[in-house]
């Protein structure tokens, strides 16, 4: 069974990554998802609608021990199952000034975005190199690229994920393992209705 992993597939963007993954292909879809199992099922649901399979696969992306061994636990109940495609779309905003900036939005910021994608990248990337196929995507923004305003730490966080997307694609790509970033303008899903439309349009 071979199998693609969303994180932070229960809503906005990782939803749709979800039924996109399966309308298109015939990979078992793991939706990742934090706290909110209400929304996760309904994306179970529009994947199973869109004449998929898929499963749901809790875990916090930042806590490296509860993805570590979340990831352990399906692996031995699915043998045979292989995660050929990681998505890594779990992100969250704490939008803000920085000269008013509290530590804890930037660190919780940095974590989910820049630790989320190590956690879950480094813990599966041993089984993509034994395979020799695999296929990791990395859902960054504009704001990693251009940088903006009231958003540093997203900005720095995304970025972070940009550099580290292009340095790992030059580690495996002999071992047929793609890395790439998708970075998406505005669009409209639950982290962004606080935002001002009008304003990103620059």
């Amino acid at each position: 069974m071979k199998c693609a992993l969303i994180t932070g597939g229960s809503r906005g963007i990782g939803k749709s990554i979800c039924i996109q993954l399966a309308t298109d292909s015939d990979y078992h879809i793991l939706i990742n998802y934090q706290s909110n199992k209400a929304a996760a099922l309904e994306t179970l649901q529009a994947v199973e609608e869109a004449g998929g399979t898929g499963e749901l696969l809790p875990f916090n992306v930042v806590d490296i021990e509860d993805v570590q061994s979340t990831l352990d636990t399906w692996q031995d109940k699915n043998k045979f199952a292989i995660i050929e495609i990681i998505v890594n779309n779990a992100g969250i905003t704490k939008d803000g000034l920085f000269m008013w900036m509290k530590p804890e939005d930037w660190n919780n910021v940095i974590n989910t975005s820049l630790n989320g994608f190590f956690n879950v990248t480094n813990h599966l990337i041993q089984k993509m190199l034994v395979q020799k196929y695999g296929r990791i995507i990395n859902i960054v923004s504009l704001s990693g690229l251009k940088g903006t305003p009231g958003q540093t730490n997203y900005s720095a966080a995304k970025g972070a994920v940009i550099a580290a997307t292009k340095a790992l694609a030059q580690e495996i790509a002999k071992r047929n393992i793609t890395v790439n970033a998708v970075a998406p303008g505005f669009i409209k899903t639950d982290m962004t209705s606080d935002l001002n439309e009008k304003n990103l349009k620059n």
